[in-house]
């Protein structure tokens, strides 16, 4: 039987367009399923959807590790994202006003600083109010940093040890970002806590807060907020942070909570009334219009901003 990793490929891309995603139980018989809902949350187990657990990873024992699906890859600037209000959600690069979004640069940072992406089977439930943040969830599954030193592609899912976690407030909705390193990086084993990063690698949580206060700047949006005065939340706490968003999404494919529009189109996933077989999961992408060539990239992308003084105060909630 396969395992997770090796299910995951690319088969379309380039342009607006975006990603799609294909798997295959067997190289020969691809099948199609959602990098949303099929990927299991949990790495390493037996799922009761009838996922195939990932490769077995040593490890200690009571080591919780998590599948996370790479939609941004280190050092790039598209704004790739799984789309939830889409059959089967595939990875797309992000559209405004029929323009495809980038993120800028601001100096000293280039693109996204880690690999960045989501775990899968989570959802921050917008109906939600957080006891902690105050704020209702942003209506997407957790994102997640991958602070590994190795360079992944969109699209791919590694097995990730999480470290932290921080309480990003976006235009007043909660939006965690859960801190992580993919266990197969060679700095995994020293890095355990939140703690472990703040000793073993200096100024990178640091310029991980900088980042996400500063990056909405140049498209003349304000600096964005933090709860918890824009401290790092402990390993315990992110812990709990996941469950919580992975209970919302058991809801949200049970037909227990208000999705709006998001799809839950499903292939796996057990009790779901959403779930689809996979004959129409293949209909569902043989009907998506077909990816042409690569937009080029504008030459603004590569543009470094250098923002004023004014901005050098944070803003917390």
């Amino acid at each position: 039987m396969a395992t997770i990793t090796e299910m995951i490929g690319h088969v379309r891309g380039g342009n607006a367009e975006g990603l799609a995603l294909q798997t295959s139980r067997e190289t020969s018989d691809g099948k199609y399923i959602s990098p949303f809902h099929d990927i299991p949350l949990y790495a390493g187990r037996e799922q009761e959807n009838d996922v195939p657990s990932s490769k077995k990873i040593k490890r200690n024992e009571s080591e919780v590790l998590f599948n996370m699906v790479v939609e941004v890859p280190r050092w790039s600037n598209a704004k790739m994202e799984i789309a939830t209000k889409e059959p089967l959600n595939p990875i797309k690069q992000d559209v405004k006003k029929g323009k495809l979004r980038y993120v800028a640069n601001v100096f000293p940072h280039k693109g996204y600083i880690w690999n960045y992406g989501a775990l899968p089977q989570t959802w921050e439930d917008p109906n939600h109010t957080d006891k902690d943040t105050k704020c209702c969830g942003d209506n997407d599954p957790i994102d997640v940093c991958d602070i590994g030193s190795k360079v992944c592609s969109s699209g791919q899912v590694i097995q990730v040890k999480v470290l932290g976690v921080l309480a990003m407030i976006d235009e007043g909705e909660t939006d965690w970002k859960i801190i992580a390193i993919n266990v197969e990086d060679p700095d995994a084993p020293a890095l355990n806590t939140i703690e472990d990063v703040r000793r073993e690698r200096p100024g990178h949580l640091e310029a991980t807060f900088d980042w996400f206060r500063k990056y909405k700047i140049p498209d003349g949006k304000p600096e964005n907020r933090f709860a918890f005065d824009g401290q790092f939340k402990d390993k315990d706490f992110a812990v709990e942070v996941i469950k919580s968003t992975h209970e919302h999404w058991r809801a949200l494919v049970k037909k227990q909570a208000q999705g709006g529009e998001i799809d839950c189109t499903n292939v796996l996933v057990s009790e779901s009334p959403f779930r689809c077989n996979e004959s129409e999961a293949s209909d569902v992408v043989k009907s998506a219009p077909p990816c042409g060539k690569a937009a080029p990239t504008p030459a603004e992308v590569d543009k470094w901003h250098f923002l004023s003084g004014t901005w050098a105060k944070s803003q917390v909630v």
